[in-house]
Order: structure tokens, then sequence, then C-alpha cells
């Protein structure tokens, strides 16, 4: 049985139209990185601090670390101002399928307490819609660390690590997870990681998006690692 469900945002729950990704681009760009697309994508689901320091070492100021972060949260508010966030397909039937097997929800993200709560006021899940919320402002250290999964554990009373879910769609996601020791590990290829790049890290299922999870729970899917 699932006590708890640990999902991600951007990508996995929340279609944003790598908005995060374009405005991290931009804002290293604007401080000198020469980073490139792919070198962006390598740091898919960490903590953005910790991958403005990194771009920022490709050519640019490495000191300016937080002047980036600054921009990089005004471009990325701009971006949802002008594109709002939805929901991914069929994540809200998910969610009450957990629900229906008494798993509490939580999402986990690599992104800070402000641009989470940006996220969730446009998305209106402000309130009752999930259990608990962990960003890296709540943790000494991102994906693929597993303490925002154990953060989630505390905030929502679960203590058995084999009854947790985690569900991203990224390789640190799976890496978290994994570190974590949770029960279930799944890979969604809802952000746009290709499924050999995902199969290739540790995981228990990687699918479609987070709309077959129920599929899985229900045991119709059997695991792939």
């Amino acid at each position: 049985m699932i006590a708890l469900a640990a999902l991600d945002v951007a990508g996995t729950t929340v279609e944003e139209g790598s908005a995060v990704y374009r405005a991290l681009h931009d804002a290293v760009r604007r401080h000198g990185s020469t980073a490139t697309v792919p070198d962006v994508a390598r740091w898919m689901g960490a903590d953005k601090r910790t991958a403005i320091r990194a771009l920022l070492e490709l050519g640019g100021d490495a000191s300016a670390v937080e002047d980036t972060f600054v921009d990089f949260e005004r471009l990325l508010g701009e971006a949802y101002d002008a594109n709002p966030p939805v929901p991914m397909p069929g994540v809200l039937d998910t969610f009450a399928a957990l629900r229906g097997l008494g798993a509490r929800i939580a999402l986990t993200t690599g992104f800070s307490a402000d641009v989470t709560g940006l996220l969730l006021e446009r998305l209106g899940w402000r309130d009752g819609v999930v259990d608990a919320v962990v960003t890296t402002d709540d943790v000494p250290a991102g994906r693929p660390a597993p303490y925002m999964v154990h953060r989630a554990m505390e905030r929502t009373g679960v203590t058995d690590v084999r009854r947790v879910l985690t569900v991203g769609d990224t390789v640190l996601d799976l890496e978290a997870g994994t570190n974590a020791g949770a029960g279930i590990v799944v890979g969604v290829l809802s952000g746009g990681v290709p499924r050999a790049v995902l199969e290739a890290a540790p995981h228990t299922h990687v699918l479609d998006s987070v709309a077959d999870l129920p599929g899985v729970l229900d045991g119709v899917l059997a695991p792939t690692a």
C-alpha cells in the first residue's frame, strides 16, 4: 500500500512550456555565460542556484549567482504571466486515484519557495490540492540527494520509505527517489527527456505521463527494472 506519493512539479504534474529552462538560459547568458541549450538541459530537475553557479562557470561571472537568480525569477514570472502553467492532462484524476488508495500527496521541486509559490498561485493549488510542498529552500541539498523525499515524509507523517512512490521527468528525479529508498520510482516522458535516457537511470517504471500511474498502482504494468 502506498502511503505517500511525492511528485515533481514542472514537466511531471505541471505543463509550463519549458519556461523555467528558457528563463534559466536567458538569465545566465545575461551574466556572461556561454551555456548552450544542452548545457542547461543537464541541470533539469536540479536546484536552480546550483544550476546557475555551474552555468556561470562557463564563461560567465561565477560570483553573480544571486543577481542571476533574481533575474531568473523575474524572467520566469513574466513567462508565466504571458502563458500561465496548467496541470498536466490527467494529473488531477491521478491525485484522486492516489487519495482513493489512502495515500498522501506531496510536491517536490528544484524551484525555490518563491518560484513554487508563484506557480501554485497560477494553478490555484495553494490550498487543499496536495498535503505538502517541498522546495530546495527546505533542504540542505537538492536532487539527486534524497532530502526532499524525506522532508515530504516528515511533513505528511509517513515513516516507512518502502511505502513511498516518487514520480519525476528527469534523471535526477529518479536518482533522488532511489537514493531515498522509495518503494516505487517512476519516470515520466512528459518533460521531454528521451525514454532511453530515463530507462538508463535507476527506476521501477517509465511511463508516458502521470495519467498512466493509476494503471501501475492497479498492478496492470510490471516493473521494468
